[in-house]
């Protein structure tokens, strides 16, 4: 029972992080499996993420979605591609955290923990980049992102270093969420 509690949060973490960044969560995963950090071992239909190449193109990948997410337009364009590829990002994640089963398990845990964890956080950092865009004409959406990029590390390293605490930061980052939605309806009434 722990390993699945484990594994699921582990899953639910880095699920939450490719919401907001799609291939900086899966870098952390390869990085810490290749390197034996954190007790992190993929196997069988998942011991690929750990090789040489996908770190490398894992490593390429999350830099170019770190610099185009800080150009204005390019910004927009990588959130619909994110639509859909966050949502598949995460189901992986999660479906590699529980690799010690068959695969076709692990694949359909993936897909009911990771996609739709993956598509809410995708939707709540598309309505902060359209409230940004909106509010500053996208002048902020260079900041938003970096701390987007700081958001998703910090998820994805203590899914990876302490999973048990991942309900504890989720219910943190809802309850910001929340807050701020509130702010901001009070703001439109009020204007």
């Amino acid at each position: 029972m722990e390993t699945w509690l484990l594994a699921g949060l582990l899953g639910l973490g880095l699920a939450a992080a490719t919401g907001l960044k799609t291939f900086l969560p899966l870098l952390m995963l390869s990085a810490a499996a290749r390197f034996e950090l954190f007790g992190i071992e993929l196997s069988g239909a998942f011991a690929w993420l750990k090789s040489d190449a996908a770190l490398i193109a894992l490593t390429v990948a999350a830099i170019a979605e770190f610099l185009a997410d800080k150009i204005p337009v390019v910004d927009h364009a990588l959130s619909a591609f994110g639509t859909v590829a966050r949502p598949a990002a995460g189901a992986l994640a999660a479906a590699a955290a529980f690799s010690g089963l068959d695969p076709a398990m692990a694949a359909v845990l993936g897909l009911i923990v990771g996609a739709p964890t993956a598509l809410a956080f995708n939707t709540a950092q598309a309505g902060t980049r359209l409230t940004s865009t909106a509010t500053t004409g996208g002048l902020a959406n260079p900041a938003v992102s970096f701390a987007e990029d700081v958001l998703a590390f910090l998820t994805a390293a203590l899914a990876l270093a302490a999973p048990l605490l991942i309900p504890i930061l989720l219910a943190l980052m809802l309850f910001a969420a929340w807050s701020l939605f509130r702010r901001l309806v009070r703001r439109s009434r009020a204007a």
